[in-house]
């Protein structure tokens, strides 16, 4: 079975963030700028055991820059057979559309994948509606914040799935091939090992431009954005002040809070 799990290269969750010359920058303070999408090591630790249980391939993909392999041999070393950079001047300034075209395209290119896994979001954008458009594109049933994968038949063309919602959980079945959107509570990430952070520091990452997977020009890039970012500025400092409430016990300091909340018509 071949599986393809898509991974975003994003900003560390502790990177500070400011505005400069209209653009978004972030500085780390502890040296390390970008990772793994946090949500899509779930989405790399499924697709890894659904390697080991049916056999077959797990290809991590991802579109970026070259800086973007590392998010990919982060992949490698927590156990995916596979790696793909898909890379090109022309993909550049996509917003989440032309994304999904791209890495449409990219997991054709792959054939016979019966599973593509996504984490439910990416930390920066927190959109997340890239999965979604990337089953609309490929025309495979989109099954999304799964919880668990209850059964999977690679020969029989079905999975059912566990799908975590609002007011409790349901279960579905599909045909193959789908696209899959995952949460936290289907798996623990692995750690990766000694061995396979050297093996993925050793592997050749291939890289796919638009001419490979046969992409028009004008399917993504800044051009085909429906997003318009042409003005991205800091909010403006809000005027504060913090009182604290003063009482001998908690009643009192309660009664005080309340009637204060109650004169400035906050309740």
């Amino acid at each position: 079975m071949k599986v393809v799990v898509c991974v975003k290269q994003t900003p560390s969750t502790t990177a500070v963030f400011r505005v400069q010359n209209g653009s978004v920058r972030w500085d780390d303070p502890g040296g390390k700028p970008n990772v793994v999408n946090p949500w899509d090591e779930y989405a790399i630790e499924e697709a890894i055991r659904l390697q080991e249980k049916h056999g077959g391939d797990a290809i991590a993909l991802t579109m970026g820059s070259e800086e973007s392999k590392e998010a990919l041999k982060t992949a490698l070393a927590m156990g995916c057979t596979e790696a793909v950079l898909v890379a090109d001047e022309a993909f550049e300034g996509s917003d989440t559309l032309g994304t999904a075209h791209v890495l449409a395209a990219a997991i054709r290119h792959q054939q016979d994948v019966q599973v593509a896994v996504f984490g439910k979001q990416a930390i920066d954008g927190d959109t997340g509606q890239t999965t979604i458009q990337v089953a609309v594109k490929l025309g495979w049933t989109p099954l999304t914040f799964v919880s668990e994968i209850k059964e999977l038949d690679p020969d029989a063309g079905t999975i059912t799935v566990e799908r975590l919602l609002e007011g409790g959980k349901e279960t579905v079945s599909s045909r193959l091939p789908v696209v899959i959107s995952v949460v936290k509570e289907i798996n623990e990430p692995r750690y990766p090992s000694f061995m396979g952070i050297r093996k993925a520091n050793r592997a050749e990452i291939p890289t796919l431009t638009a001419a490979d997977l046969d992409l028009d020009a004008g399917s993504a890039g800044k051009a085909a954005s429906k997003v318009d970012w042409a003005n991205v500025y800091e909010l403006p400092p809000r005027d504060t002040s913090v009182e604290i409430i003063e009482g001998d016990t908690v009643e009192e300091k309660v009664k005080k809070l309340a009637e204060r909340l109650l004169a400035e018509k906050v309740i």
